[in-house]
Protein backbone atom coordinates (compact mmCIF):
# COMPACT_ATOMS: atom_id res chain seq x y z
CA UNK A 1 0.00 0.00 0.00
CA UNK A 2 1.34 3.20 -0.84
CA UNK A 3 1.88 6.09 1.69
CA UNK A 4 1.14 8.71 -0.77
CA UNK A 5 -2.57 7.09 -1.04
CA UNK A 6 -3.57 8.20 2.34
CA UNK A 7 -6.36 10.63 2.14
CA UNK A 8 -6.86 14.07 3.86
CA UNK A 9 -3.37 14.47 3.99
CA UNK A 10 -2.97 18.11 3.57
CA UNK A 11 -0.05 19.96 1.75
CA UNK A 12 1.27 21.55 4.81
CA UNK A 13 1.03 17.88 6.56
CA UNK A 14 2.53 15.96 3.73
CA UNK A 15 4.79 18.25 3.93
CA UNK A 16 6.51 16.71 7.24
CA UNK A 17 7.37 13.34 5.37
CA UNK A 18 10.78 14.97 5.42
CA UNK A 19 12.55 14.67 8.96
CA UNK A 20 12.89 18.37 10.82
CA UNK A 21 15.05 18.52 14.20
CA UNK A 22 13.06 21.00 16.05
CA UNK A 23 14.59 24.54 17.13
CA UNK A 24 14.97 25.24 20.95
CA UNK A 25 12.49 28.32 20.44
CA UNK A 26 9.98 26.09 18.93
CA UNK A 27 10.71 22.53 20.83
CA UNK A 28 7.53 20.37 20.78
CA UNK A 29 5.74 19.67 24.32
CA UNK A 30 6.43 15.45 24.02
CA UNK A 31 8.32 13.62 22.14
CA UNK A 32 7.71 9.81 20.17
CA UNK A 33 11.32 7.96 20.48
CA UNK A 34 12.07 5.60 18.27
CA UNK A 35 15.42 3.85 20.23
CA UNK A 36 18.55 4.92 22.10
CA UNK A 37 22.36 4.80 20.00
CA UNK A 38 25.27 4.08 21.21
CA UNK A 39 27.36 6.33 19.21
CA UNK A 40 30.79 7.18 19.39
CA UNK A 41 31.36 10.97 20.83
CA UNK A 42 34.96 11.33 21.98
CA UNK A 43 35.16 12.07 26.11
CA UNK A 44 31.52 13.87 26.11
CA UNK A 45 29.67 13.04 29.49
CA UNK A 46 26.11 13.41 28.29
CA UNK A 47 23.63 12.41 25.79
CA UNK A 48 21.88 14.03 23.33
CA UNK A 49 18.30 13.99 21.87
CA UNK A 50 17.50 14.35 18.52
CA UNK A 51 14.42 15.75 18.44
CA UNK A 52 11.81 15.77 16.09
CA UNK A 53 7.37 16.54 16.41
CA UNK A 54 5.56 13.74 16.26
CA UNK A 55 4.68 12.07 14.15
CA UNK A 56 8.40 11.94 13.49
CA UNK A 57 10.53 10.01 15.32
CA UNK A 58 13.23 11.37 17.82
CA UNK A 59 16.59 9.82 19.01
CA UNK A 60 18.60 9.19 22.06
CA UNK A 61 22.52 8.91 21.39
CA UNK A 62 24.69 7.95 24.58
CA UNK A 63 27.87 8.09 24.28
CA UNK A 64 28.95 4.27 23.62
CA UNK A 65 32.25 4.39 26.36
CA UNK A 66 29.40 5.00 29.22
CA UNK A 67 27.46 2.04 28.06
CA UNK A 68 31.06 -0.34 27.63
CA UNK A 69 33.84 0.81 29.88
CA UNK A 70 36.18 -2.84 28.52
CA UNK A 71 39.20 -1.88 27.11
CA UNK A 72 38.47 -1.82 23.71
CA UNK A 73 40.76 -4.81 21.12
CA UNK A 74 43.82 -3.42 20.44
CA UNK A 75 44.07 -3.52 17.01
CA UNK A 76 41.22 -2.58 15.14
CA UNK A 77 41.80 -4.64 12.12
CA UNK A 78 41.30 -8.20 14.15
CA UNK A 79 38.17 -10.56 14.43
CA UNK A 80 36.70 -9.18 17.53
CA UNK A 81 34.10 -6.52 17.22
CA UNK A 82 32.22 -4.89 20.39
CA UNK A 83 28.58 -4.96 19.91
CA UNK A 84 26.26 -2.61 21.67
CA UNK A 85 22.31 -2.51 21.31
CA UNK A 86 19.70 -0.69 23.32
CA UNK A 87 16.65 1.33 23.59
CA UNK A 88 14.18 3.32 25.50
CA UNK A 89 12.50 0.56 28.22
CA UNK A 90 9.92 2.96 29.95
CA UNK A 91 9.54 7.01 30.23
CA UNK A 92 8.45 8.43 33.93
CA UNK A 93 5.45 10.40 32.87
CA UNK A 94 7.10 13.71 33.44
CA UNK A 95 10.38 13.35 31.48
CA UNK A 96 12.52 10.92 32.40
CA UNK A 97 13.50 7.75 30.50
CA UNK A 98 14.72 4.73 31.23
CA UNK A 99 17.32 3.12 28.73
CA UNK A 100 18.61 -0.45 28.72
CA UNK A 101 21.57 -1.06 26.71
CA UNK A 102 23.19 -4.91 25.79
CA UNK A 103 26.77 -5.44 24.64
CA UNK A 104 29.32 -7.98 24.47
CA UNK A 105 32.02 -8.74 21.49
CA UNK A 106 31.24 -10.48 18.19
CA UNK A 107 33.16 -12.68 15.51
CA UNK A 108 33.22 -10.33 12.79
CA UNK A 109 36.32 -10.86 10.68
CA UNK A 110 37.20 -8.08 8.33
CA UNK A 111 36.44 -8.74 4.47
CA UNK A 112 37.69 -5.31 2.96
CA UNK A 113 38.37 -1.60 3.40
CA UNK A 114 36.39 1.68 1.98
CA UNK A 115 38.74 4.48 3.08
CA UNK A 116 37.99 4.47 6.65
CA UNK A 117 35.36 1.92 6.44
CA UNK A 118 35.63 -1.71 6.71
CA UNK A 119 33.09 -4.57 5.32
CA UNK A 120 32.78 -7.21 8.33
CA UNK A 121 31.44 -10.67 8.04
CA UNK A 122 29.42 -11.49 11.61
CA UNK A 123 30.14 -15.20 12.57
CA UNK A 124 28.61 -15.09 16.01
CA UNK A 125 27.87 -13.03 19.07
CA UNK A 126 27.76 -13.86 22.65
CA UNK A 127 24.42 -14.71 23.60
CA UNK A 128 25.18 -14.10 27.46
CA UNK A 129 25.59 -10.30 26.57
CA UNK A 130 26.39 -7.81 29.79
CA UNK A 131 23.34 -5.48 30.74
CA UNK A 132 23.31 -2.07 31.44
CA UNK A 133 20.40 0.11 32.90
CA UNK A 134 20.24 4.08 32.96
CA UNK A 135 17.73 6.60 34.04
CA UNK A 136 18.17 9.57 31.28
CA UNK A 137 16.90 13.19 31.80
CA UNK A 138 16.55 13.64 27.69
CA UNK A 139 17.02 17.28 27.42
CA UNK A 140 19.40 18.17 29.88
CA UNK A 141 21.65 15.08 28.67
CA UNK A 142 22.26 14.17 32.29
CA UNK A 143 21.78 10.23 32.93
CA UNK A 144 22.49 8.22 35.94
CA UNK A 145 23.95 4.44 35.43
CA UNK A 146 21.84 2.13 37.78
CA UNK A 147 23.81 -0.42 40.09
CA UNK A 148 23.89 -3.72 38.90
CA UNK A 149 21.43 -6.17 40.11
CA UNK A 150 22.83 -8.88 42.60
CA UNK A 151 25.92 -7.58 41.81
CA UNK A 152 25.29 -9.01 38.09
CA UNK A 153 25.22 -7.42 34.92
CA UNK A 154 23.93 -10.47 33.21
CA UNK A 155 20.25 -9.41 34.02
CA UNK A 156 18.72 -10.66 31.09
CA UNK A 157 15.94 -12.28 32.49
CA UNK A 158 14.46 -9.24 34.09
CA UNK A 159 13.21 -7.64 30.93
CA UNK A 160 10.09 -5.31 31.36
CA UNK A 161 11.57 -2.75 33.99
CA UNK A 162 9.67 0.35 34.16
CA UNK A 163 9.91 3.95 36.20
CA UNK A 164 8.17 6.17 38.58
CA UNK A 165 8.59 9.60 39.99
CA UNK A 166 7.08 11.66 42.83
CA UNK A 167 7.77 15.00 43.91
CA UNK A 168 6.67 16.83 47.61
CA UNK A 169 4.96 19.79 44.82
CA UNK A 170 2.70 19.79 42.02
CA UNK A 171 3.85 20.53 38.47
CA UNK A 172 7.66 20.31 39.37
CA UNK A 173 10.81 18.37 38.74
CA UNK A 174 10.87 14.86 40.62
CA UNK A 175 12.15 14.50 44.62
CA UNK A 176 12.77 11.14 43.71
CA UNK A 177 12.04 7.81 41.63
CA UNK A 178 11.92 4.32 41.77
CA UNK A 179 12.65 1.90 38.92
CA UNK A 180 11.06 -1.73 39.45
CA UNK A 181 10.19 -5.23 37.66
CA UNK A 182 7.37 -7.11 38.38
CA UNK A 183 7.41 -10.91 37.46
CA UNK A 184 5.07 -14.24 39.08
CA UNK A 185 6.89 -15.79 41.95
CA UNK A 186 6.72 -19.48 41.14
CA UNK A 187 8.82 -20.92 44.60
CA UNK A 188 5.66 -21.63 46.26
CA UNK A 189 2.33 -23.41 46.06
CA UNK A 190 0.36 -20.12 46.41
CA UNK A 191 0.05 -17.84 43.65
CA UNK A 192 2.37 -14.83 44.16
CA UNK A 193 4.79 -12.16 42.84
CA UNK A 194 7.72 -10.86 43.25
CA UNK A 195 9.21 -7.37 42.52
CA UNK A 196 12.76 -6.27 42.33
CA UNK A 197 12.90 -2.35 42.79
CA UNK A 198 15.50 0.40 42.76
CA UNK A 199 14.71 3.64 45.29
CA UNK A 200 16.73 6.32 44.65
CA UNK A 201 16.68 7.34 48.06
CA UNK A 202 18.57 3.92 49.26
CA UNK A 203 20.29 3.71 46.50
CA UNK A 204 20.43 -0.05 46.26
CA UNK A 205 18.44 -3.04 44.64
CA UNK A 206 16.03 -4.93 46.96
CA UNK A 207 13.49 -7.87 45.90
CA UNK A 208 10.18 -7.86 47.49
CA UNK A 209 8.96 -11.54 47.19
CA UNK A 210 5.31 -13.50 48.04
CA UNK A 211 3.17 -10.38 46.70
CA UNK A 212 -0.41 -11.38 46.88
CA UNK A 213 -1.90 -12.45 43.49
CA UNK A 214 -4.73 -10.23 42.69
CA UNK A 215 -5.43 -12.00 39.56
CA UNK A 216 -8.84 -13.52 38.94
CA UNK A 217 -7.63 -17.11 37.11
CA UNK A 218 -5.17 -19.51 37.37
CA UNK A 219 -3.86 -18.04 33.82
CA UNK A 220 -0.50 -16.89 33.35
CA UNK A 221 0.47 -13.55 33.01
CA UNK A 222 2.56 -12.64 29.72
CA UNK A 223 3.71 -8.92 30.32
CA UNK A 224 4.46 -8.20 26.86
CA UNK A 225 4.16 -4.20 27.06
CA UNK A 226 6.37 -1.32 28.29
CA UNK A 227 5.29 -0.74 31.80
CA UNK A 228 3.13 2.31 32.31
CA UNK A 229 3.77 5.21 34.75
CA UNK A 230 0.12 6.34 36.10
CA UNK A 231 -1.55 8.05 39.47
CA UNK A 232 1.16 7.42 41.80
CA UNK A 233 1.62 3.42 39.93
CA UNK A 234 3.75 0.86 37.59
CA UNK A 235 1.50 -0.61 35.01
CA UNK A 236 2.57 -4.34 33.69
CA UNK A 237 0.77 -5.08 30.42
CA UNK A 238 -0.70 -8.71 29.47
CA UNK A 239 -2.20 -7.08 25.83
CA UNK A 240 -4.09 -10.14 25.63
CA UNK A 241 -6.06 -10.01 29.41
CA UNK A 242 -4.77 -6.80 31.54
CA UNK A 243 -3.13 -4.94 33.52
CA UNK A 244 -1.82 -5.21 37.16
CA UNK A 245 -0.52 -2.23 38.92
CA UNK A 246 1.41 -1.15 42.11
CA UNK A 247 2.84 1.63 43.74
CA UNK A 248 6.82 0.56 43.31
CA UNK A 249 7.86 2.83 46.76
CA UNK A 250 5.19 1.12 49.01
CA UNK A 251 6.79 -1.48 51.68
CA UNK A 252 3.52 -3.37 51.55
CA UNK A 253 3.12 -3.06 47.72
CA UNK A 254 -0.72 -4.10 47.03
CA UNK A 255 -1.69 -5.40 44.31
CA UNK A 256 -4.42 -4.44 41.55
CA UNK A 257 -5.68 -5.98 38.53
CA UNK A 258 -7.40 -4.34 35.55
CA UNK A 259 -8.94 -6.42 32.78
CA UNK A 260 -9.09 -5.31 29.53
CA UNK A 261 -12.32 -4.09 27.58
CA UNK A 262 -14.77 -7.23 27.53
CA UNK A 263 -14.17 -7.55 23.77
CA UNK A 264 -10.32 -7.51 23.75
CA UNK A 265 -9.72 -10.29 26.12
CA UNK A 266 -8.36 -13.26 24.53
CA UNK A 267 -7.15 -16.71 24.91
CA UNK A 268 -3.50 -16.70 25.59
CA UNK A 269 -1.02 -17.62 22.82
CA UNK A 270 2.19 -20.10 23.11
CA UNK A 271 5.83 -18.95 21.54
CA UNK A 272 5.84 -15.64 19.65
CA UNK A 273 3.03 -13.39 20.14
CA UNK A 274 2.40 -10.44 17.57
CA UNK A 275 -0.65 -9.16 19.53
CA UNK A 276 1.44 -6.24 20.67
CA UNK A 277 2.10 -4.99 17.24
CA UNK A 278 -1.94 -4.02 17.43
CA UNK A 279 -2.84 -3.27 20.97
CA UNK A 280 -1.22 -0.15 23.31
CA UNK A 281 -2.08 0.76 26.68
CA UNK A 282 -0.98 4.51 28.35
CA UNK A 283 -1.40 8.08 29.56
CA UNK A 284 -3.72 11.10 27.88
CA UNK A 285 -5.36 14.11 29.21
CA UNK A 286 -4.36 12.71 32.73
CA UNK A 287 -6.31 9.64 32.53
CA UNK A 288 -5.61 5.77 31.44
CA UNK A 289 -6.10 4.99 27.80
CA UNK A 290 -6.34 1.57 25.88
CA UNK A 291 -6.29 1.41 21.94
CA UNK A 292 -6.23 -1.63 19.80
CA UNK A 293 -6.59 -2.14 15.79
CA UNK A 294 -8.28 -5.35 13.98
CA UNK A 295 -6.25 -6.84 11.93
CA UNK A 296 -8.60 -7.32 9.44
CA UNK A 297 -10.42 -5.21 7.12
CA UNK A 298 -11.87 -2.59 7.79
CA UNK A 299 -8.92 -2.09 10.35
CA UNK A 300 -11.17 -0.70 12.84
CA UNK A 301 -9.41 1.46 15.38
CA UNK A 302 -10.89 1.42 19.25
CA UNK A 303 -10.03 4.22 21.99
CA UNK A 304 -10.96 3.47 25.67
CA UNK A 305 -10.29 5.67 28.73
CA UNK A 306 -10.18 3.80 32.36
CA UNK A 307 -13.18 4.92 35.00
CA UNK A 308 -11.61 7.24 37.96
CA UNK A 309 -12.73 4.09 39.88
CA UNK A 310 -10.15 2.21 38.19
CA UNK A 311 -12.28 -0.78 36.92
CA UNK A 312 -14.63 -0.29 33.84
CA UNK A 313 -13.58 1.08 30.54
CA UNK A 314 -15.58 3.00 28.31
CA UNK A 315 -15.53 3.68 24.70
CA UNK A 316 -14.12 6.96 23.93
CA UNK A 317 -13.53 6.51 19.48
CA UNK A 318 -13.95 4.20 16.92
CA UNK A 319 -12.72 4.18 13.60
CA UNK A 320 -12.66 2.24 10.40
CA UNK A 321 -8.82 3.56 9.22
CA UNK A 322 -8.91 2.19 5.36
CA UNK A 323 -11.45 5.06 4.98
CA UNK A 324 -7.97 7.43 5.73
CA UNK A 325 -6.55 5.66 2.77
CA UNK A 326 -6.32 3.64 -1.02
CA UNK A 327 -5.34 0.46 -1.08
CA UNK A 328 -5.32 -2.99 -3.03
CA UNK A 329 -6.67 -5.96 -2.68
CA UNK A 330 -3.88 -8.23 -1.58
CA UNK A 331 -2.47 -7.04 1.95
CA UNK A 332 0.51 -8.28 3.11
CA UNK A 333 1.30 -8.29 7.63
CA UNK A 334 3.56 -5.65 6.80
CA UNK A 335 0.33 -3.38 5.41
CA UNK A 336 -1.32 -3.75 8.12
CA UNK A 337 -1.68 -0.23 10.02
CA UNK A 338 -0.35 -1.04 13.97
CA UNK A 339 -0.07 1.32 16.95
CA UNK A 340 2.65 3.44 17.69
CA UNK A 341 1.99 5.30 20.84
CA UNK A 342 -1.00 7.48 22.21
CA UNK A 343 -0.95 10.40 22.50
CA UNK A 344 -0.25 12.31 25.20
CA UNK A 345 -2.11 15.39 25.42
CA UNK A 346 -5.00 15.00 22.46
CA UNK A 347 -6.87 11.81 23.75
CA UNK A 348 -8.52 12.03 19.95
CA UNK A 349 -5.24 11.80 18.59
CA UNK A 350 -3.56 8.38 18.08
CA UNK A 351 -0.04 7.67 16.24
CA UNK A 352 -0.22 4.79 13.71
CA UNK A 353 2.75 2.82 11.80
CA UNK A 354 2.85 1.45 8.39
CA UNK A 355 5.91 0.13 7.19
CA UNK A 356 8.46 2.55 8.25
CA UNK A 357 6.15 5.59 8.74
CA UNK A 358 4.32 6.69 11.51
CA UNK A 359 1.39 9.05 10.61
CA UNK A 360 -1.12 11.02 12.97
CA UNK A 361 -4.99 10.30 13.09
CA UNK A 362 -7.65 13.00 14.35
CA UNK A 363 -10.16 9.94 15.34
CA UNK A 364 -12.55 13.07 16.22
CA UNK A 365 -12.39 14.28 12.67
CA UNK A 366 -11.72 11.30 10.88
CA UNK A 367 -8.48 12.65 9.21
CA UNK A 368 -4.84 12.07 8.57
CA UNK A 369 -2.90 15.09 10.68
CA UNK A 370 0.74 14.48 9.63
CA UNK A 371 2.84 11.26 8.06
CA UNK A 372 6.41 11.00 8.42
CA UNK A 373 9.70 8.06 7.70
CA UNK A 374 10.51 6.67 11.15
CA UNK A 375 13.92 5.43 10.17
CA UNK A 376 15.24 5.83 6.92
CA UNK A 377 18.01 3.17 7.95
CA UNK A 378 15.75 0.33 9.35
CA UNK A 379 12.39 -1.62 8.81
CA UNK A 380 10.60 -1.63 11.19
CA UNK A 381 7.87 -3.69 9.86
CA UNK A 382 10.51 -6.71 11.09
CA UNK A 383 9.41 -5.19 14.52
CA UNK A 384 7.31 -8.15 16.85
CA UNK A 385 6.30 -6.75 19.65
CA UNK A 386 4.76 -3.88 21.38
CA UNK A 387 6.99 -0.35 22.87
CA UNK A 388 9.30 0.41 19.84
CA UNK A 389 7.87 4.06 19.97
CA UNK A 390 7.58 5.75 23.13
CA UNK A 391 5.78 8.32 24.17
CA UNK A 392 8.00 10.90 26.29
CA UNK A 393 6.33 14.60 27.82
CA UNK A 394 8.63 17.35 28.04
CA UNK A 395 7.40 19.92 30.82
CA UNK A 396 9.01 23.18 30.43
CA UNK A 397 11.28 22.45 33.52
CA UNK A 398 12.56 19.24 32.05
CA UNK A 399 15.66 20.88 30.63
CA UNK A 400 16.61 22.98 33.92
CA UNK A 401 16.50 20.10 36.11
CA UNK A 402 18.11 17.15 37.56
CA UNK A 403 17.97 13.26 38.22
CA UNK A 404 17.03 12.95 41.88
CA UNK A 405 20.14 12.06 43.83
CA UNK A 406 21.08 8.92 44.98
CA UNK A 407 21.77 8.47 48.44
CA UNK A 408 23.14 5.02 49.45
CA UNK A 409 20.81 2.92 52.41
CA UNK A 410 23.50 2.57 55.58
CA UNK A 411 23.92 -1.07 55.92
CA UNK A 412 23.80 -3.04 59.53
CA UNK A 413 27.33 -3.87 60.96
CA UNK A 414 27.99 -7.91 60.66
CA UNK A 415 27.93 -9.71 63.70
CA UNK A 416 26.11 -6.24 65.95
CA UNK A 417 23.33 -7.58 67.86
CA UNK A 418 19.91 -5.77 67.55
CA UNK A 419 16.75 -5.49 69.33
CA UNK A 420 13.62 -5.74 67.12
CA UNK A 421 9.86 -5.71 67.18
CA UNK A 422 8.42 -7.93 64.52
CA UNK A 423 5.06 -6.76 63.78
CA UNK A 424 2.16 -8.14 61.55
CA UNK A 425 -0.50 -11.27 62.07
CA UNK A 426 -2.06 -9.24 64.35
CA UNK A 427 0.74 -10.05 66.93
CA UNK A 428 4.02 -8.15 68.06
CA UNK A 429 7.16 -10.01 69.20
CA UNK A 430 10.48 -8.82 70.72
CA UNK A 431 13.62 -10.61 69.10
CA UNK A 432 17.21 -10.50 69.59
CA UNK A 433 19.57 -12.07 66.56
CA UNK A 434 22.67 -11.67 64.79
CA UNK A 435 22.76 -9.51 61.50
CA UNK A 436 23.57 -10.61 58.89
CA UNK A 437 21.16 -9.88 56.11
CA UNK A 438 19.30 -7.07 56.36
CA UNK A 439 19.35 -3.40 55.83
CA UNK A 440 18.79 -0.42 57.45
CA UNK A 441 17.42 2.84 56.86
CA UNK A 442 16.42 5.46 59.70
CA UNK A 443 14.51 3.20 62.17
CA UNK A 444 13.10 0.74 59.69
CA UNK A 445 14.85 -2.58 58.56
CA UNK A 446 13.70 -4.36 55.47
CA UNK A 447 14.27 -7.99 54.78
CA UNK A 448 15.19 -8.30 51.56
CA UNK A 449 14.15 -12.16 50.81
CA UNK A 450 10.84 -11.80 53.01
CA UNK A 451 7.74 -10.29 53.73
CA UNK A 452 8.50 -9.30 57.46
CA UNK A 453 8.98 -5.92 58.92
CA UNK A 454 10.96 -4.99 61.81
CA UNK A 455 11.47 -1.69 63.93
CA UNK A 456 15.03 -1.34 65.50
CA UNK A 457 14.09 -0.78 69.70
CA UNK A 458 17.95 -0.77 70.31
CA UNK A 459 21.42 -2.68 69.80
CA UNK A 460 24.11 -3.99 71.88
Amino acid sequence: MPLWGLRGLSGAASGRLRRGLSTASSRPPWAMIYHAIAARSGPTLRASLKLSEPPCASHILVPDHLIDNRPRPDHPDGDVEPQISGGVSAASGDGLLLLDFMHGRAAAPVLGEHGTAQTRRLMGFDLDRDRTRFVCNPLSGQFFRLPDIDGANKTSAYQVFGILTQSRRPNAPPDRYAVACLSEDHDGEERRFAMRRFLSQTGEWVKLVGLPSPLPLARKMCIDHEAVAFAGRLWWVDVSWGAVSVDPFSDRPDLRFVELPKDSVVEPVEGLRMLGRYRRMGVSEGRLRYAEVSQEEPFVLSSFVLDDNGSCWTLGHRLPVTRLWAHGSDLREEDKPRIGVIDPLNASVMHLTLRNHAFSVNMERQKVLGCCIIDESADTSLQYSSGFLTQCVLPPWLGSSHIPETKPMSKAKPCQTYWFVQTGAGRTETKQCIVWFLKIHLSRVYVVDGPLNYWVVGYS
